[in-house]
């Protein structure tokens, strides 16, 4: 467990907050964008409207998406200075830890192995890159599948190299795709390139995949999983859709759209899913963001002021409670994901493409 703050240093913390949050926070926005950064088309309609629902850091965020092409996107869209900030002290480990208590580490061991055998009838790679790798959770179950394989990571943080001492990927390679020298470094190394439900978080998903196109080999397979922004639950639940993902997710592709641009690129086909790829985890996540609004962090750098002792120990009381609902809650996506995959109620797809030579 992360060391506990010493009173200092959360003062020290929270008054640097202030400090930055008394600049406002309009300048980590880019100028509102209008027309779609994938089509160019002007017919925009605004989709949704957040605040941080995961930090509850102060600020509003827009999805707006496209008439003609259904692309949604982030509008106006974070700077890179945003994107920092609001990244800042997102806790990765806590986040991931959330997906595994949701699904259970039986179900999230079983999307992984799911995703490796989904290669199995078009590949045997010898070398597999993992995009946005993190802890190296995938490359850890897919060499169950793929025991002959060779599987290096990328990833921004630091999270890539301790998977590469955990023995989970052979070599870690940290940064962005897109970043030429890494592209130049990796050049048509790859049998297989894949992104798990990294798309999304790219400033420019089209550039993301032509780094792909480069590191792959002739022949070479990419496969991608991303949320799929034609899910019912996305105007079910509104703002607490997790797929949502605000403020950071700036992007969320209709298939058909990701589909033409892998086409462009001299890429085929070779298969679409949208059943194995849902995640059951929808209705859950909408009861803890909400629970989150409820029940914000109490010790967050960026709250105005410490929190007294009672409203402490009420806080305390109350996340207890709160625990059945959540189980429940996650019961009731596992009890309904054997239906609900094949409906358009399932969150996700999968796209597996064969680079032209």
């Amino acid at each position: 467990m992360p060391p506990t703050p010493t009173p200092h240093s959360s003062s020290t913390r929270r008054a640097a907050y202030a400090a930055e949050l008394a600049q406002g926070t309009d300048r980590f926005h880019e100028p509102r964008r209008e027309d779609c950064p994938w089509c160019g088309s002007k017919r925009l309609r605004t989709r949704l409207r957040t605040p941080d629902l995961v930090q509850r850091k102060p600020g509003t965020f827009v999805v707006d998406e496209c008439a003609d092409c259904a692309h949604a996107f982030q509008n106006p869209r974070l700077t890179a200075e945003g994107l920092a900030f609001y990244h800042r002290e997102f806790r990765e480990d806590v986040h991931d830890g959330f997906v595994v208590r949701l699904l259970g580490s039986r179900g999230h061991r079983g999307r992984h192995h799911a995703a490796a055998r989904a290669l199995l009838p078009y590949t045997d790679p010898e070398s597999w890159l993992d995009v946005g790798t993190g802890h190296g959770d995938f490359p850890a179950v897919a060499k169950e599948v793929h025991p002959y394989t060779a599987f290096d990571g990328l990833d921004l943080t630091r999270r890539v190299e301790r998977a590469r001492a955990a023995g989970r990927v052979e070599e870690a390679h940290r940064g962005r795709l897109t970043d030429p020298r890494t592209a130049g470094r990796l050049r048509a190394r790859y049998d297989v390139v894949s992104m798990f439900h990294h798309l999304e978080h790219t400033p420019d998903p089209r550039e993301e995949l032509r780094a792909a196109m480069t590191v792959l080999r002739p022949g070479g397979h990419l496969l991608v999983e991303v949320p799929d922004p034609d899910c019912v639950f996305g105007a079910l639940l509104g703002k607490w859709w997790v797929s949502y993902g605000q403020p950071r997710h700036l992007h969320l592709m209709p298939l058909p759209n990701l589909l033409d641009e892998l086409e462009s690129l001299g890429c085929e086909i070779v298969a679409t899913d949208r059943r194995e790829p849902h995640i059951p985890y929808d209705l859950a996540g909408a009861l803890a963001l909400a629970l989150g609004r409820v029940l914000p962090d109490l010790d967050a750098p960026w709250r105005t002021t410490p929190p007294s002792t009672l409203r402490r120990r009420l806080h305390t009381v109350l996340t207890g409670a709160s625990t059945p609902l959540l189980a429940s809650a996650s019961a009731l996506d596992h009890t309904l994901a054997p239906l609900l995959r094949r409906t358009r109620f399932s969150n996700a797809y999968r796209v597996i493409a064969r680079r032209g030579a």
